[in-house]
This record gives C-alpha cells, sequence and structure tokens, in this order.
C-alpha cells in the first residue's frame, strides 16, 4: 500500500517538520533552475539531522554523471531520482558510479504514455504531471496495470491525495511537494493532513 514522499526539503524546519511527521522518503532538489535547489554540502547537513527511518531521495535533471555521484556521497542519499531526459544508457552508465535505487520520472499526457513508462530500466518508476509545476493528470490513464510499482507525482495535495489512491492501481509511493506548502515553506498542518489521509486510505484498503 502506498508510501509518502515529501519532496522540495530546503529548510531546518522542514527537516523539524518530517521528523516529527515522519513520511517514508523526503526529496531534496540539486537542479540547478529549480526554486527548491540547495547545494549538497547544505543538503547533507540537512540530511544529518533527519530522523534514522526516512531515506532521503536526490533529484537531478540531466546531470553529469560524476555531479550525482558527487552530491550521492557528499549529501549522504538513500536514492536517486532523475527527471530530465535520461536515457537508459545513461541509467546504465549511472549504475557504475552509485549504488543505489533510481527512480525515473515521466511526463504522462496519454494511456499509451504511462504503459511506456513501465518498462524504464530504472529500478522504479514515477508517473509525473509536469515539471515541478503542481500539475495533475488525468489519474485514469494508468489503467489498472500492475506491471510494476511507482511513485505517483503532479497535482497531489491533501484534498485529493485519497481520489488518486482510489483511480489508480495502488502506487507505490505519493509524491508530493507544492501541494503541503505555503509561502513556499512546508507547511505542518498540509504535510501532517497529507500523510494522514493516505495511512488512513492504506488502513481501510488493507
Amino acid at each position: 500500500m502506498a508510501k509518502v514522499k515529501i519532496c522540495g526539503i530546503s529548510h531546518d524546519v522542514e527537516i523539524g517538520i518530517m521528523n516529527e511527521l515522519v513520511p517514508d522518503y523526503v526529496g531534496f532538489v540539486f537542479n540547478p533552475k529549480s526554486r527548491r535547489f540547495i547545494a549538497p554540502e547544505y543538503a547533507g547537513r540537512l540530511r544529518s539531522k533527519l530522523r534514522k527511518g526516512i531515506k532521503s531521495v536526490g533529484v537531478f535533471k540531466n546531470a553529469r554523471l560524476e555531479q550525482v555521484a558527487l552530491c550521492v556521497e557528499t549529501a549522504g542519499l538513500d536514492m536517486i531520482q532523475l527527471h530530465g531526459d535520461e536515457t537508459g544508457e545513461y541509467i546504465a552508465a549511472l549504475r557504475e558510479y552509485v549504488h543505489c535505487p533510481i527512480i525515473r520520472a515521466f511526463r504522462i499526457s496519454s494511456a499509451m504514455g504511462a504503459e511506456r513508462a513501465m518498462y524504464t530500466t530504472a529500478d522504479y518508476v514515477m508517473l509525473d504531471g509536469g515539471e515541478g509545476g503542481g500539475k495533475a493528470f488525468d489519474w485514469t490513464m494508468i489503467g489498472s496495470s500492475k506491471r510494476r510499482r511507482f511513485f505517483l507525482k503532479g497535482g497531489l495535495n491533501p484534498e485529493n491525495a485519497a481520489k488518486a489512491l482510489s483511480l489508480t492501481p495502488q502506487p507505490y509511493v505519493l509524491d508530493v511537494s507544492t501541494g503541503v506548502e505555503s509561502n513556499n515553506i512546508k507547511d505542518y498542518r498540509k504535510v501532517m493532513k497529507f500523510i494522514l489521509t493516505v495511512r488512513n486510505f492504506r488502513a481501510k484498503h488493507a
């Protein structure tokens, strides 16, 4: 049943919220063009304060292999999330540099696109509505395929999390960022409501 990832962590106060509410994953963004970008050294400092058991994910977009490896080592990342045009060849080469699970994100605009995404050579597939803009896509395009576990991202918030879970074939992780923010900072109440919504749905459908 679905887990929770809170992405775009970039402040000490947000680490405090994560440590209290305990999502399954948190994301640090290493794309310089993102407003949530943080340097690997700073991410490492935040990661060192994170409660044990919460996995850290580094988000990259068309980054050099060496840069990804440096961030993994410096920030102590548990997983890598690719959000650009990374190919199967790139993923294969990346595995020579790092030894942690890789998530490959795909922007979904059709049922066929959702189906093709499932064949990525990455360890996990992420179905996204956009590129960090908080846009949702038609979740019914995913269909009923249970070929592999997937991360669901894009336009999620505390109000529609249960709907997303009911319309999709049980995503492995619900990934949210903008949907739990107020004034570009993670909002304690919104994060709490999102996590409780997912976990209550999980309990009811166990």
